[in-house]
């Protein structure tokens, strides 16, 4: 796989089954504008698979993950991790505990609640957003699945730098990058941001 994601048969064929699913449930349910499959892979599959590199320790949470992306896939590819996948759309998370029932992905959980709700019993290791908001607001809207040593990606389109200049200490995104997605022409990038404990500087590059 182009974005260097060993794939084997097994992972591809529940990756199938996943978009047979989303499809199936799509006519009744709209969960996604995406309707045509070859886009559904590349847009949905490809674009979830990703920052798979970037992913760091055992418990995930994806949050505002409306059907699952990029938390299902990525709980397929990664089934030695925990993904607890929270939205408040109750139908999409419905499609997600069928889907996670049919694709027998015990890694799953989800969640319907609004992020800033959330009350985990213990911190995350990893938090996932894909689009969900700009970078403060969105740091504002994780806190509580945080903790000092959380990381957490923001998937965005083109390079938010006018964002990136409103981040104030300790949060930081040195490791922030550019994503070339197969299939996708338009921009993409993943800023990933840490906290520099005992540090209000903030760094990057772009």
């Amino acid at each position: 796989m182009r974005l260097g994601v060993p794939l084997d048969t097994v992972k591809a064929a529940r990756l199938e089954q996943l978009l047979d699913e989303l499809q199936r449930w799509n006519r009744t349910y709209n969960l996604t504008a995406i309707r045509d499959r070859a886009a559904m892979v590349t847009h949905h599959v490809l674009d979830s698979l990703s920052i798979q590199a970037d992913l760091r320790g055992r418990r995930i949470a994806d949050v505002g993950t409306g059907a699952g992306f990029p938390g299902l896939p990525l709980a397929i590819m990664n089934p030695q991790r925990r993904f607890t996948l929270i939205d408040s759309n109750g139908k999409k998370i419905r499609f997600i505990e069928h889907a996670a029932r049919q694709l027998q992905l015990s890694n799953v959980e989800a969640l319907q609640q609004r992020v800033e709700d959330s009350r985990p019993a213990q911190p995350f290791d990893t938090v996932v957003t894909r689009a969900l908001a700009a970078v403060p607001r969105l740091l504002e809207l994780v806190q509580p699945l945080c903790d000092a040593h959380t990381r957490v990606l923001a998937m965005k389109g083109k390079w938010p730098q006018a964002e990136l200049d409103q981040l104030k200490g300790p949060w930081r995104y040195p490791e922030s990058h550019i994503l070339n997605v197969p299939g996708i022409e338009e921009a993409r990038c993943v800023i990933v941001l840490s906290r520099d404990v005992g540090s209000d500087a903030v760094g990057g590059d772009g």
